[in-house]
This record gives C-alpha cells, structure tokens and sequence, in this order.
C-alpha cells in the first residue's frame, strides 16, 4: 500500500486554479500549464493517502473498474511508468475521465465514509499527462490482423473506445463521424477552458497510427451511405451515435428568437474559441443570459457566456438547492447530490433553485425580452403569489437529452427501441439486428464519459466474440450495470 499513516497525517488538497480574473479572459484550461503539471508539486502526498482498504468500494463507483490503490500506490512511490500501465489497464482515455468525470469513485472512496475522500481523479490525471509529456505513450499496432472489418458510427469516447480495442485485437475499423471533425460532443459540446482539444488530437493521433481509420464529415443513413448498404459493406456495425435529442420546454412563447439549445450554442462558441469562423453565430455579448438546466452542460453555457462578455447570466434550476453535505438518504458509498461549484461557478452568474419558466415573453420584433418564473415546491407544483419575469435577450436550454436520433440510420437499421427510445441490446451489446452492436448513450441513456468508456470497451468484447467466437478483451459492465443507488 501507499504510506500506512498518509490519510492520518495530510489532508485532502487539490490543484490551485489561475485567478478568475486572468482565466476568463481567455479559452485556455483554468489550470497553469494543465491540470496534471499543476498537481505534480502535492500529488504524491495526496495519493499517499490511499488506505488500500482491503475491499476498495472506488472500484465499485468506478464501472470501468480501475486499479485505484494499485495505481495510487505506484504514484506515492514515484513508479510513473508502472501507475500509466495500470492505469491504461482499464482506461482507454485517462486523460478525458481525469478532466470531465464527476468522480464516483471518490464518493465511494472508503476514506471518505468520516474524512475527506482521496483525489483519485487528480492523481489519474496527473499520471496521464505526464506520461504524455515523458513520451511514454505510444501506439499499439496489433501484430496481426483478422482479415474482419467493423464500422463504428460516432467518434465520441463510447464509438472511440470501441475502436480502440477493436483495433488492437486486429480487426479494420473504421469510425465515421458526421460532424466535420473528429470527437463527437468531446470537440464540440465541451469548452476549452475544461478540456483543450489538443488531448483529444493526441489520442486521435495515436490511434490513426495503430491502424484505425477516421472518416469525418459522413452523415451514416444519409450522405450516399446507408444503413443497408453499411452492413453490406462490414462484418459488423457499433452504434456510439450518443443521445443527442434534447429535451425541449414547450411553454407559450418557445418560437420566439433568442431561444436555443446549449448544443447549439456551445458548438459555435467551440468552433471561435479555436479559430474557426461561424456565420451568424450566437453570441451572449452584452446580453442578459438565462440558461435553464442547473446540470454540466449549463455550466459550460455559464463559462462561455462570461468569456463572450454576458451582461448578466442567471442559471435555473426545477430542483431544490442540494445540501452541503451528503444527505441522510444518499448514503456512503453512492453518488450524493449535494451543492457544488464548478469553475465556471467561481467566475460569476447567479443561481436559482426549485424555479419554473411558465412562459417566455417577447418584444415588439419578436424576440424573448424576459421568461416568466414561478417557485415550486417538493412535487414541482406552482406556489401561488411566486411568479415573477427575470430579463432575458438570450435564452439557453440545458435540460438534458431524451435519446438518440431515430431518423435516418436507425430507422433504416429497423433496430428495437425502448419505451424511453434507447436502442434495445442483449447481454453482448447486440441489437435486434444481425451484426448490428450499441455502445453508450445511443442504448445506455444519457450518462457520464466514464460509463461510455465501459461501454465501448465492452461492446467491443461482443464483437469480437462474434466475428471470431471467442474474445479476450475485457467485459467491465454488462448493458444492466447502474450505478450504486439506495
């Protein structure tokens, strides 16, 4: 184990972010030089603090099940080499979880029952970057090939980790990617300032170099490519298309202008930040911004709609305010939803719980001016005598998504659906149709990068076993797995 008294002499400490005045001022990542280089000076005492516990529940948090102590333990010993193997044991993409997961791990950390839990996604990012940084990250070119070739429809981090293993176990993959580059909502859905893209170029890169092909710009069931013609062409399809629908708020007034899905506006806001030029783009720039989701995404809308000069931002939120501490009934070790601050908290905004939009009110040339607001209570019903309108010019929905698109290649593929529209898979990560696999939110639901991963890694053991009988590519989860609930 790491040092026996580590978690009994030091405290839990994180990475110092730049000042939010210098940082906002910019795209880049709100750490200096990166987050793994700015933990490198604490991260070997934080690990230190690992108790290898004996029954490691952060295992269980974790569906990609990492070696958390192992690793932890190889870190506190200054063993760098060896905590990038097992950390690449488990994890295509440390780099991406390290920066973009909400840590489960760390909820169920065994320390954290009467302490303050181990920075284990601090110190998976810190051996990841500073493998990339040492050279010790290289690709793994299979060393023969099946003569079987797999499309992968979606390059987001379920259709990449697909890939990956499928790659590595010798078979022709290759990805297609509807947007004009490569990486699903990981290059357009998330802000530089979280996670800048030359991490997903690098990792891009390797992979180009073990063989995987990448087709962007190709829009699968349309663009002269459909589902038929698709499973004509390839021993075997994964689906990682993601769910991508999002939730809508059909309220009197939605029409008005003004009013967009986060993932229409984060995108173009993306494409600027790293140099590219969006027609009539849209910008919060000496607006008053409401952003409607208290989740992640309106986050990333409240962070960029600083950088873009925002007159004001109020983000909303259905649900109470969540308790500082962890509640009563959300038990150690599951995931608690409790209050938290993001970075992009840190740098303004404000924030309103258990609210409601009843309507969106607009001016003369039909555009929003103000939504109308009401209070809720525990069931989300009106508290009379509540209403008030908050101005708005411009107003962002993040409500999560629904499911995957159905038009186009699904409905060609004639794959199974749910009652919640996921596509149905067997234990295998099979769908309905022959030769036809699903990986991620496209069959899982809307979830966490770090249950995409599993997934693709999983999804990708179900194909092998069907194109050569048998697999030794690792199962992390089955299609069933949830994450610990009481």
């Amino acid at each position: 184990m790491a040092d026996p008294k580590g978690f009994l002499k030091h405290g839990r400490q994180v990475a110092t972010r730049r000042i939010v005045e210098e940082r906002v001022k910019d795209w880049n990542e709100v750490y200096p030089d990166g987050i793994g280089r700015a933990l490198l000076p604490i991260i070997g005492t934080q690990a230190g603090r690992c108790m290898d516990c004996g029954i490691p529940f952060c295992h269980q948090g974790c569906p990609l099940g990492n070696y958390i102590p192992e690793w932890n333990d190889l870190v506190w010993r200054d063993d760098w080499d060896g905590a990038m193997d097992r950390l690449h044991a488990t994890n295509n993409f440390p780099e991406f979880t390290g920066r973009l997961c909400p840590a489960p791990c760390e909820t169920a950390c065994v320390l954290g029952i009467n302490q303050d839990p181990v920075t284990i996604k601090n110190v998976e990012v810190s051996i990841i970057d500073r493998a990339w940084d040492s050279g010790y990250v290289r690709p793994q070119p299979p060393e023969w090939l099946s003569g079987r070739t797999v499309a992968v429809i979606g390059s987001g981090p379920a259709g990449l980790a697909a890939a990956q293993q499928l790659t590595r176990a010798g078979h022709t993959v290759a990805v297609y990617e509807r947007a004009d580059k490569l990486g699903g909502l990981l290059r357009y859905g998330i802000p530089e300032f979280k996670m800048e893209k030359k991490h997903l170029d690098r990792r891009l890169d390797q992979m180009r170099r073990e063989g995987t092909i990448f087709r962007a710009g190709v829009d699968v069931g349309r663009d002269n490519l459909s589902g038929q013609r698709l499973l004509e062409r390839y021993d075997a399809v994964v689906l990682a298309t993601g769910s991508t629908v999002a939730r809508d708020l059909p309220v009197p007034g939605r029409e008005l202008a003004g009013i967009h899905q986060a993932m229409e506006f984060l995108p173009q806001a993306n494409r600027t930040a790293l140099g590219e030029e969006v027609p009539d783009q849209i910008r919060a720039d000496g607006k008053h911004v409401v952003i409607i989701g208290g989740g992640d995404t309106g986050a990333d809308c409240l962070g960029t709609s600083i950088r873009q000069g925002a007159a004001s931002i109020t983000q909303l939120e259905i649900l109470p305010q969540p308790p500082e501490t962890r509640p009563a009934n959300q038990p150690w070790p599951s995931y608690p939803m409790t209050f938290r601050i993001s970075s992009a908290h840190e740098e303004g905004g404000d924030r309103m719980f258990a609210v409601s939009t009843t309507e969106f009110l607009g001016d003369e040339e039909g555009r929003v001016r103000a939504l109308r607001l009401v209070e809720v209570d525990a069931k989300f019903q009106p508290v009379a005598g509540t209403e008030r309108d908050l101005p708005a010019d411009l107003v962002l929905l993040a409500m999560g998504f629904t499911g995957p698109q159905r038009e186009g290649l699904l409905d060609q593929l004639g794959v199974a659906l749910d009652e919640r529209g996921n596509v149905v898979r067997d234990e295998r990560y099979a769908a309905s149709v022959e030769k036809v696999f699903v990986a991620g939110d496209a069959g899982r639901g809307q979830s966490l990068i770090v249950w995409a991963i599993a997934e693709g890694r999983a999804a990708a053991a179900g194909v092998d076993a069907y194109l050569t009988g048998s697999t030794a590519l690792p199962v992390p989860i089955p299609p069933t797995a949830r994450p610990l609930s009481v």
